[in-house]
C-alpha cells in the first residue's frame, strides 16, 4: 500500500487502540505518515492515548467508538465522511474480554453472548458501516484481529487445546476468521485487501512476559504488516507476522 495517496495522508481507524496492541498499531501506522483515527469507548481514555503518541510528533486523532452499539459507529462514519471522505485502512481490534477458564459445556451463555456480541457481532458491525467509506479508497485494506485461539493450526492455544478453555473467545475468534473469509469473498469487496491476523501471545498486561509473550511491538506489526499490504497482496486469509496460519 502506497504510504501517500495524490499528495494526502492515508486515513487509518483502529477500534479498542486505547491501550495495548491498538496503541501500538496507531504509532506504527502513524509513523508510515497515516492520519490515524484512535477510538476507544472511553473518551477520557482515546484522548489521552491520542495526546500521547501526537507528543510523538504523530498525527492521531481521539474518537470515542463503542462497536457493540450502532448508533456510535454510525455517528462516527458520519464525522470520517464529512471530515475525510473516506477511509483506507480499517483495524478491527476491539474485543470483549473472556473468563478464560470457561468451557462450552458449563459456559454462563450470557456472558457468552457479550463476548461474541463484541468480538464477532462488533468487528461485522464496523465492518458493514465502514465498508462505503473504505470503497472510497485506491488502496483499502480490512484487518480483522484474531487468534490462534479461534484455530486449529495453533498447537499452544488453539481450539482443541487447554481442555476446551476459553470458549466463547476461541469460538468468536474462529468466527470472526470466518467472516474474514465471507467478506473477502463478496464482490463488492473487490480491490479491497481483507484479512485477519493474529499477534501472537503479546505481553499486554504485568507478567504476562513470564508466559513466554512477545513485545507489544511485535504483536502490533504482525497486525500492521496487513494494513499496508501492496495492491497483490493476499485477501480473505488468517495471518501470523506475514505467514499464513491454518484455521
Amino acid at each position: 500500500m502506497v504510504d501517500h495517496e495524490r499528495g494526502s495522508s492515508p486515513i487509518a481507524l483502529i477500534t479498542g487502540a486505547g491501550r495495548g496492541i491498538g496503541l501500538e498499531v496507531c504509532r506504527q501506522l502513524a509513523q508510515r505518515g497515516m492520519t490515524v483515527i484512535l477510538t476507544a469507548r472511553d473518551p477520557g481514555k482515546a484522548e489521552a492515548a491520542a495526546r500521547r503518541l501526537a507528543g510523538e510528533g504523530l498525527d492521531v486523532r481521539p474518537q470515542t467508538l463503542d462497536i457493540a452499539d450502532d448508533e456510535s459507529v454510525f455517528r462516527l462514519a458520519a464525522a470520517i465522511e464529512r471530515e475525510f471522505g473516506r477511509v483506507d485502512v480499517l483495524v478491527n481490534n476491539a474485543a470483549a474480554y473472556a473468563d478464560w477458564s470457561e468451557l462450552a459445556s458449563t459456559a454462563d451463555l450470557q456472558a457468552a453472548e457479550a463476548v461474541l456480541g463484541t468480538t464477532l457481532f462488533g468487528a461485522w458491525r464496523t465492518c458493514q458501516i465502514f465498508l462505503p467509506l473504505v470503497r472510497r479508497s485506491a488502496h483499502g485494506r480490512i484487518v480483522n484481529v484474531s487468534s490462534g485461539a479461534g484455530s486449529h493450526g495453533d498447537q499452544q492455544f488453539g481450539l482443541t487445546t487447554n481442555g476446551g478453555a476459553p470458549a466463547s473467545y476461541g469460538i468468536a475468534k474462529a468466527a470472526l476468521n470466518a467472516l474474514t473469509a465471507k467478506l473477502a469473498a463478496e464482490p463488492g469487496s473487490s480491490g479491497i485487501l481483507v484479512n485477519a491476523v493474529c499477534p501472537g501471545l503479546t505481553a499486554t498486561a504485568p507478567g504476562m512476559e513470564a508466559m513466554g509473550a512477545r513485545p507489544v511491538q511485535q504483536g502490533a506489526a504482525s497486525v500492521v504488516w496487513a494494513a499496508v499490504l501492496p495492491d497483490d497482496g493476499p485477501t480473505g486469509g488468517f495471518f501470523r507476522d506475514g505467514r499464513p496460519l491454518p484455521w
